[in-house]
C-alpha cells in the first residue's frame, strides 16, 4: 500500500509536467498556424459543403483522389477569379476618380432634383410636386461633412482594399482546400476520434448535428450573397453604373451584413442623380430597395433554416462579430461557429431534463 502511494504521487508531478508540456506544444503550434488559421478554416468548409461534388468525381468519373481534388480547386479558382478578371480593368487612375468623385459629391452635395424630375417620363410632373412639398434643405449635412469629405474617402477606398485583400485570403483558402479534399476522409475520421475522447457516446451524433448545422449556415449565406450580387451587378449595368461586375463582387460580399448591399447600390443611385441621370437613380433606389433587399428576407431563412432553426439575431451578431474575430472570413466563420454552439447548447438544454 505504501508502495502503492508513494508511485501515484511520484507520477502525479510528472503528469502535471507532462500536461504543462502538451499545452505548451498546443500553443506553439498555434503561433504557427494563426497567420492561416483562418484561411484553414474556411478551407475546411468549403470543402466540407462541397463534398458531394468531390464525391461523384471520385467515384463515379473514377478519378484519383487526387485528381479530383485538382480538378475541384481548378473550378473553384475560375469561379473566383472569372470575376476579378471581368472587375481588373480598374487602374490607379479610376482609384483616384472615385476618391475624387466622393470628396466632390460630398463637398458640392447633391444636384436640385426638382428640374431633372420633370424629365421623368408620365410622372416627372407628379414627381417634382412632391419634392418640392418636402422642402429638404441638405445644405446643413452637406456643411457639416465638407471638412471631412477628404476622410470620408479615403475611408471608402480603406474598404473597398479590405474587401480586395479578402479576396486574396479566399484564394488562399481554395488552395489549401486542395488537401481537405485529398485526405478528407482520415481527416474525418481523426476529427471523430477526438471528439469521441471528450463527447463518449454522443460524439457521431454530435459530429453530423454540427455537419447539418455548418452547411445550413453556409448555404444560406453563400446563396444571399450570390443573389444579391447577381442581382446588385445587374441593376448596374442597367443603369449604366461604371465598374457593375467589381461591384457586384463587392454587394455580394457585405450582403452578410445587415445592410450590406445598399452600401453599394445606394451611392450608386445618388452618383446617377449627381450625374444628371434622374430616371435611372430612380430606377436603382426602386430596384434596390423591392428586389435586391427582399431576396435577404426569402433566401437567407430558408436555406438556414434547413440545416438549423437559427434566430435571425445570431445570425446578425455572428457576422458582425466574426468580422472583428477573423476577420474578413469571419463573416462566413462567425455564423457557422454561432450557430453550432446555439444548436449544441439548445440540444444539451432538451435532453438534460431526460437524463434525470
Amino acid at each position: 500500500m505504501n508502495a502503492s502511494s508513494s508511485d501515484d504521487r511520484g507520477l502525479r508531478p510528472a503528469r502535471l509536467l507532462g500536461l504543462v508540456a502538451l499545452g505548451a506544444l498546443l500553443v506553439g503550434c498555434l503561433l504557427v498556424l494563426r497567420p492561416f488559421l483562418s484561411a484553414l478554416l474556411w478551407a475546411a468548409i468549403l470543402a466540407f459543403c462541397t463534398w458531394p461534388a468531390y464525391r461523384t468525381l471520385r467515384d463515379r468519373l473514377r478519378l484519383s483522389p487526387t485528381l479530383a481534388a485538382l480538378v475541384m480547386v481548378t473550378a473553384e479558382m475560375l469561379l473566383v477569379g472569372l470575376p476579378l478578371l471581368f472587375a481588373a480593368p480598374i487602374r490607379a487612375e479610376d482609384v483616384e476618380g472615385l476618391r475624387t468623385g466622393v470628396e466632390n459629391l460630398i463637398s458640392t452635395g447633391l444636384p436640385g432634383l426638382g428640374d431633372r424630375l420633370v424629365h421623368v417620363p408620365m410622372i416627372g410632373e407628379w414627381l417634382k410636386e412632391r419634392w418640392d412639398a418636402l422642402q429638404l434643405d441638405f445644405s446643413p449635412l452637406t456643411n457639416l461633412l465638407q471638412p471631412y469629405a477628404g476622410m470620408i474617402a479615403q475611408q471608402l477606398l480603406g474598404i473597398l482594399l479590405t474587401v480586395l485583400s479578402g479576396l486574396a485570403e479566399l484564394v488562399l483558402a481554395i488552395l489549401l482546400s486542395f488537401f481537405f479534399y485529398r485526405d478528407g476522409p482520415r481527416m474525418a475520421a481523426g476529427l471523430e476520434a477526438l471528439v469521441g475522447r471528450i463527447a463518449g457516446s454522443q460524439a457521431r451524433r454530435l459530429v453530423q448535428l454540427t455537419a447539418n448545422v455548418t452547411i445550413g449556415v453556409v448555404y444560406g449565406l453563400l446563396g444571399t450573397a450570390v443573389a444579391q450580387g447577381l442581382m446588385t451587378g445587374l441593376g448596374l449595368w442597367i443603369a449604366g453604373v461604371p465598374q457593375p461586375v467589381l461591384l457586384a463582387v463587392i454587394a455580394g460580399i457585405i450582403s452578410v451584413l445587415p445592410v450590406g448591399a445598399p452600401l453599394v447600390w445606394l451611392p450608386a443611385s445618388l452618383w446617377l442623380f449627381s450625374q444628371g441621370s434622374t430616371g435611372w437613380g430612380i430606377f436603382l433606389l426602386i430596384y434596390g430597395a423591392g428586389g435586391i433587399s427582399s431576396v435577404d428576407n426569402v433566401i437567407r431563412p430558408w436555406l438556414i433554416s434547413r440545416g438549423a432553426d437559427l434566430p435571425l439575431l445570431l445570425t446578425i451578431l455572428g457576422a458582425l462579430g466574426g468580422v472583428f474575430a477573423f476577420g474578413f472570413l469571419g463573416l462566413f466563420l462567425g455564423p457557422v461557429l454561432l450557430a453550432v454552439g446555439f444548436t449544441l447548447l439548445r440540444d444539451w438544454a432538451e435532453e438534460e431534463p431526460q437524463v434525470r
